[in-house]
C-alpha cells in the first residue's frame, strides 16, 4: 500500500535564481517544522561541471500525539536525506530525497527536477513525485496509511475532512513538513523577496 502525489509548477524566474533560492529555503520562519538543514557532502566533477550535494534535514516530529503513544512513533525528530545533482551548463538539477526515520516501518521518497522551461528559457519548471508507503507496522499499517494519505492529499487539495476532526490540529503541522504546495508558496515568496517581480515574458 502507498500514497503518491505528483506536482508540476512553473516559476517565472530564471533557473539559477530558483535553484539558489531552493538551496537556502530552510530553515525558514514560514515553516518552523524544519529545524535545520546540514550539508554533509558537496563535490564538483571538474570534467562535467556537475555539482553533487547530500544534505540532511532535521524536522519536528509532527505525527499526531495520539499515534505517538505507540513507542515506534515516539521519536524527537524526523530526518530526511536529500541528494542533488546540479548542472549549470544544462540548466537542470535532479533531486532525490527519502526519510531516514522509521525505515523499517515506512518509506517516504521524492524525486524532483528543476529545469529550464520549454515555454520560456527565463522560467523554471519544477516536477516532483512523492510517495509514502507504510509496511511492517502490523496493525498500525491501516491507521498510518490513512494518516499519510490525508496528509499528502490535503497538501495538494486543502481538504481536511478525509481523516476526521481528531487529527485536524496535527494535520496542520504535518502539512507544513511535506506539503508541496506550502513549499511552492515559500519558494515563490522567497523569489519575490530576493529577485523582485517574476519575469512575465
Amino acid at each position: 500500500m502507498g500514497v503518491t502525489v505528483d506536482v508540476h509548477q512553473v516559476f517565472q524566474y530564471p533557473f539559477e535564481q530558483v535553484v539558489a533560492c531552493f538551496l537556502r529555503k530552510y530553515p525558514n520562519p514560514m515553516d518552523n517544522n524544519v529545524i535545520a538543514v546540514k550539508t554533509v557532502e558537496e563535490k564538483k566533477d571538474e570534467s562535467t561541471g556537475l555539482i553533487y550535494r547530500k544534505r540532511i534535514a532535521i524536522c519536528q516530529n509532527v505525527v499526531p500525539e495520539i499515534l505517538r503513544k505507540v513507542s515506534i512513533l515516539k521519536v524527537p525528530d524526523i530526518r530526511l536525506e536529500e541528494e542533488s545533482w546540479l548542472s549549470l551548463q544544462k540548466r537542470n538539477m535532479a533531486i532525490r530525497s527519502h526519510c531516514l526515520t522509521w525505515t523499517q516501518y515506512a518509506s517516504m521518497r521524492e524525486e524532483s527536477v528543476f529545469r529550464e522551461s520549454v515555454e520560456n528559457p527565463n522560467w523554471t519548471e519544477f516536477i516532483q513525485r512523492g510517495r509514502i508507503s507504510i509496511t511492517g507496522a502490523g496493525f498500525l499499517n491501516c491507521i498510518l496509511e490513512t494518516f499519510a494519505s490525508a496528509f499528502l492529499r490535503q497538501g495538494a487539495q486543502k481538504s481536511e475532512d478525509s481523516i476526521g476532526s481528531h487529527f485536524t490540529e496535527s494535520l496542520e503541522g504535518i502539512k507544513e513538513l511535506y506539503k508541496t504546495t506550502q513549499g511552492i508558496r515559500i519558494m515563490e515568496m522567497l523569489l519575490k523577496e530576493q529577485c523582485g517581480a517574476p519575469l512575465v515574458e
